[in-house]
């Protein structure tokens, strides 16, 4: 499907100059002279290379439509990470930087969605919460004031979040996978 270079957003999949990339960052500009662009911040999703570009308003470009598919986390092995299609039970060993930092969130038999571009895996899709277990945080201060001020926290998988003062070691928390960031306490 063609869409305008100034129709491009984050998240969007295009082929350009032969390779697939993925939008990270979008940003409108309408200079006083001249016509309008849109910058974009790209990154291959076969490579990991990133580059920015304009694409003026009467460009066009082809916006890639990824199949996807449901797998199952099963397991890490040195810098990689297997998973197991949830249909035919085939097994996917990818790098482990594919993931970046919401890696450290997969547990064992977590479903997962895969995308898929002629059939081979760019990218893994991690639900968008999950909870997790406070095994550090550090003491109140006294003095502070209550509204915002947060503490940092460690989670039993070593990622650090900051949390409000009431919350202890030994909580349970629904954290945001992307962000990296306190949700609410979980039930």
């Amino acid at each position: 499907m063609k869409i305008s270079g100034v129709d491009i957003r984050p998240g969007n999949i295009i082929e350009y100059e032969g390779g697939i990339w993925r939008a990270v960052k979008t940003q409108h500009t309408q200079p006083g002279k001249g016509g309008a662009y849109m910058q974009v911040e790209l990154k291959n999703l076969i490579d990991g290379r990133k580059t920015n570009i304009r694409f003026r308003s009467a460009e066009v470009v082809e916006r890639v439509r990824l199949d996807t598919k449901d797998f199952q986390y099963l397991y890490a092995e040195d810098d990689n990470l297997v998973f197991m299609d949830k249909d035919s039970y085939e097994q996917v060993t990818l790098p482990r930087d594919l993931l970046g930092d919401a890696a450290a969130f997969l547990t064992d038999g977590m479903d997962v969605t895969m995308e898929l571009y002629d059939e081979r895996p760019i990218s893994v899709q991690l639900p968008d919460q999950v909870e997790a277990l406070i095994v550090e945080a550090d003491a109140v201060v006294k003095g502070q004031t209550a509204s915002s001020s947060y503490k940092p926290a460690v989670l039993e998988n070593g990622v650090r979040v900051m949390v409000p003062p009431h919350i202890g070691a030994g909580t349970r928390i629904v954290v945001d996978v992307y962000e990296q960031a306190y949700v609410r306490r979980a039930d």
